[in-house]
């Protein structure tokens, strides 16, 4: 089938072996280990306690930012050579174990990160986030292994869904022992906690779900890792006869900016501006995960039932609401409603972005698009909380040297960064409404 042909069909994955109950359920329960890492230490625990009591004051908003994206500059770059790799070789599974256990191993060596320990703060977290960031190129790209290409939507969002359960369950594990015990300790022991939570549920798709990729055979004197960049390039090279997905993948880079960028800060900015607690924080981002676990439900039925396009626009807009809201709020409770509206609306982004890419993907190059869909999306994770992270903290010295107290400078400095989230949200979504939807193999998933 030439590219044009290819273009104009409905992507339909043939399958020889329909994927079980039970490898669905492990592939979700992935979804459940790992969304608590992101839950316990991008969310509620680590990046508050790194930025307060590891580094503390604006120095410490600017070192969590460049932590942030050494780790997603890393990723961008390795994403595409290993889901061209995986994609070619079958293993998909063996890179997932290897990244997986990366990043338990380096979440569980956080414990020992005391105050003042600011450079294993930053080598043992961007470690920790290599593994869990470069780990999501191989989960995704067995997505469409373990469904049909009409049920996209629906099984990546029960994937959110579950997935959101898991953070919720390992936040109210941490908030139980702090309320409990209470102190630094127990804050460290919440990594060691987390690390076992991920292991643990990561563990029955590595014993139960079959990877239907069967590797294919080197031409004589070729390796595999030099297979994979060619096959690579040859994709590069092709990738211009992909227009519409190129065209989604530059929104979503810029969108989701917007997106990491509310998502590594959001405990900086409750710390800061209001003065919340690290109990105070667990519970919001509770409700930001109880709220996610609807968004991911919700956006996936539509996806579905509706269109994809459209159910990722309506979850951005409503991103852009929440964010917008939170440069004239004042109270606490105002800005635990409007976590619970941004929770809603970004899991929403997230479980659609990823389906569209399934639809987009042509077959047997699901983990190559996949590895596309993290150079966008680590590129974007290194560039918003870099750029987020230098904006705060220096408006923080602007107007610390306009006589402003150091708690008061640090607040306006975070007020104004997100001005920087709404731009990047608002761009994207624009740059969004002009791609077209890829025809999928069902008349219940309309293309635009």
């Amino acid at each position: 089938m030439d590219i044009a042909m290819e273009k104009a069909a409905p992507r339909v994955m043939r399958r020889r072996v329909p994927a079980t109950r039970r490898e669905r359920w492990a592939w979700y329960l992935y979804d459940f280990g790992n969304s608590a890492y992101a839950a316990v230490v991008l969310l509620a625990v680590y990046s508050a306690y790194f930025k307060g009591q590891v580094v503390g004051g604006h120095e410490g908003t600017r070192l969590w930012g460049i932590s942030v994206g050494i780790a997603m500059l890393v990723v961008a770059a390795i994403s595409p050579i290993l889901g061209t790799l995986a994609d070619f070789s079958g293993a998909k599974k063996k890179f997932l174990f290897f990244f997986t256990a990366l990043a338990v191993v380096f979440t569980a060596a956080l414990f020992f990160v005391m105050p003042g320990n600011i450079f294993a703060g930053m080598l043992f977290f961007i470690l920790a986030e290599i593994g869990y960031r470069a780990s999501q190129v191989f989960y995704n790209a067995l997505l469409p292994e373990i469904a049909e290409p009409h049920e996209l939507g629906k099984v990546s969002g029960n994937g959110w869904a579950i997935g959101s359960f898991g953070g919720i369950i390992c936040l109210l594990i941490v908030l139980a022992l702090i309320m409990l015990i209470g102190g630094n300790t127990v804050i460290r022991a919440a990594f060691l906690i987390t690390a076992v939570f991920y292991l643990a549920s990561a563990l029955p798709l590595f014993l139960w779900l079959r990877e239907r990729a069967e590797p294919k055979p080197l031409p004589q004197g070729k390796s595999a890792f030099k297979m994979a960049l060619e096959r690579l390039g040859a994709t590069f090279r092709a990738v211009k006869s992909y227009k519409e997905f190129i065209k989604f993948i530059v929104a979503f880079l810029v969108f989701n900016d917007g997106i990491m960028m509310t998502l590594d800060f959001a405990a900086i900015i409750g710390a800061v501006l209001f003065g919340m607690e690290q109990q105070q924080l667990i519970i919001f981002m509770i409700i930001v995960q109880i709220t996610s676990v609807a968004g991911a439900y919700l956006f996936g039925i539509l996806a579905h039932k509706w269109n994809s396009k459209k159910s990722l626009v309506l979850s951005l807009a409503l991103m852009v609401v929440a964010v917008v809201w939170l440069l004239f709020v004042e109270q606490l409770y105002v800005f635990f409603i409007i976590g619970g509206l941004a929770g809603f609306a970004l899991t929403g982004v997230q479980s659609v972005s990823r389906t569209l890419v399934g639809q987009f993907a042509p077959e047997g190059k699901s983990a190559e698009f996949y590895g596309f869909f993290e150079v966008g999306g680590r590129t974007s994770s290194f560039i918003g909380p870099a750029v987020y992270g230098f904006i705060a903290a220096e408006a923080a010295i602007i107007y610390s040297g306009r006589g402003l107290d150091a708690l008061t400078a640090e607040q306006m400095g975070l007020r104004v960064a997100v001005i920087s989230i709404i731009i990047f949200l608002v761009v994207g979504l624009f740059m969004l409404l002009a791609v077209r939807q890829p025809k999928v193999a069902s008349e219940d998933v309309p293309a635009d």
